[in-house]
Formats: C-alpha cells, structure tokens, sequence
C-alpha cells in the first residue's frame, strides 16, 4: 500500500537523479509491477514525478523515472514573462501560441494552417495521429471541451481517447466547467466507466492556451483566426493555426505549466455537483 512515507523516499530519492523502476523497486523490496504502479499514483495524484520510456514495446524497454520541478515553471526570462501573460488570460484570444513558438529552435518546431467554413466538428484532421502517439500521459488544455465531438471519417476523438485509456495512457484536461460545457464533460468522464479506471481526470481552469501535450515528446498549440475580427477580404475564412514543437525544454515548461494550473484546480465533477444546486439545472 503506498503511504505518505513511501511516497516521500520515492520522491526524495527520484528527486537526487533519474532513476529506474528497478532502481525504485530495489529500493523498496518490492516487484517491478508494485513499484511501477507506485510512481504511476504519485505521477498522477502528485505531480511530482514524470516517467520517459525508451524503446517502448520492446523486450528491451527501459522507464526513467525523473523530478518534475513543481516551482514556478519559468527557467528563464521569457518564460516568466510568458507565464504572466497565461495567468492574466480567460479566453483564447487574450494568448497567441505564436509568442512561444517565436523562442523554439527552427529544427524542432513546425506550423500549419487549416482553413475552413466546415462544421466544427470536422476540423483539425491531425489530432487522431497526435494523441495516437502517446504511451503515457497526455495534457490538454482546453476551453469548453469541443475535442470531445470531433469526428474523422468513422473515427471520433472520444474513441482515440477510450483507446489511450485502455492503453493505460493517462489523461489530464483543464477546461471551464460551466452549463455549456457539462455535456462535453460527461462525454469525456464517461470513459473512466468503460475502461474501469480513472484515466481521464478532468480539473476546472479559465485560462487562454489551446494546447495537447503528449507525453515527453510534443505539444501542440491552436489559434484561431476569425475574419469578422480583419478588415474585409484580410482573411479568406475561419482560420485554425497549429504549432507542433519538439524541443525537449519548451515542452517540458508546458508540462510544468499544465501542472502549475492543474493541481491547485477544482474537480470538474465536484463544480457540477455545485452548479446542479442552481434550481433551474435540476
């Protein structure tokens, strides 16, 4: 059983160096299994520890476990600078993606426009290979969920999601909890019940980032571009900007980021226990 002294020389002893499940479990005169699925717990609960795996599905894979640092996400100057504007957001237009993306090496970023008077629901073609990727975990920020209705031929982004979950892929989502978004919500909480774990967990957060990170690997940030905000015939459309980076730091900091929101954060299902107490919701 994983005690909060067990969870503090997990901690202090990742916290030293990177360290190996085996490393962990020697420590503990415990198995492999127990090890691991203590530092998934103290990784998800905790947000103290993060896990990289090499050569994934292999006989040969290897887990570093290593310390997330859980101070202020901000290793330099810009980045405190970048963080104070996410702070002081609400909506997704009060932050451009373009303002970190500017500070990524050339080499490990790309950037891709998709223009559409499509519906909503057909946008965004990439996102089922992105999350695809993910062997771990996977950070979305959000801002009412409507991931949660995209669909892709016969392939819906809630189906990919259902399939990390049964992958042991965990899920994090900050988005607004509001009477819009409840439906959204349940859709994606609704998985938990089929796989029979708690893989998704979904936090309450007004913040202006649009943005999926998966594993150690890439985030991916959104901007739209509306054209009744530019002057006539500016913009053709409705215009979705995606940046995909992959520069080890900067996608690091969003995770620490992710974390800094996320775990001060209200439950989404404990917000709309307390919005059905509105009389009109019952």
């Amino acid at each position: 059983m994983l005690s909060q002294e067990i969870t503090k020389k997990i901690e202090e002893f990742v916290y030293a160096m990177p360290r190996t499940i085996q490393d962990i479990a020697l420590l503990l005169k415990v198995n492999w299994r127990t090890a691991d699925a203590y530092v998934e717990r103290i990784s998800k609960e905790q947000g103290t520890l993060g896990v990289k795996t090499f050569r994934g599905g292999t006989k040969g894979a290897l887990k570093i476990v290593f310390w997330r640092n859980t101070e202020r996400p901000a290793a330099s100057e810009a980045q405190e600078q970048l963080l104070k504007k996410i702070e002081a957001g609400r909506k997704k237009e009060d932050f451009s993606p373009m303002d970190i993306y500017q500070f990524v090496d050339k080499k490990k970023r790309r950037a891709f426009s998709e223009l559409t008077d499509a519906e909503e629901e057909t946008r965004d073609k990439n996102i089922i290979p992105l999350l695809r990727q993910a062997s771990s975990e996977v950070y979305i920020f959000s801002g009412n969920l409507s991931l949660a209705n995209l669909v892709h031929g016969k392939i819906s982004v809630l189906d990919v999601l259902e399939e990390l979950a049964r992958r042991n892929v965990n899920i994090k989502i900050l988005t607004r909890v509001d009477v819009a978004g409840i439906e959204n919500i349940k859709k994606v909480l609704a998985i938990n019940n089929h796989v029979g774990r708690d893989a998704v967990e979904i936090k309450y957060a007004e913040q202006p980032l649009r943005a999926i990170v998966v594993d150690n690997k890439v985030a991916r940030l959104r901007e739209v571009k509306s054209p009744e905000k530019y002057r006539a015939g500016e913009l053709k459309g409705r215009t979705y900007i995606y940046y995909e980076i992959y520069e080890d730091d900067w996608v690091s900091w969003l995770q620490k980021v992710f974390w800094h929101f996320f775990r001060p954060a209200v439950d989404a299902r404990k917000r709309i226990e307390d919005l059905r107490t509105i009389e009109k919701l019952k």
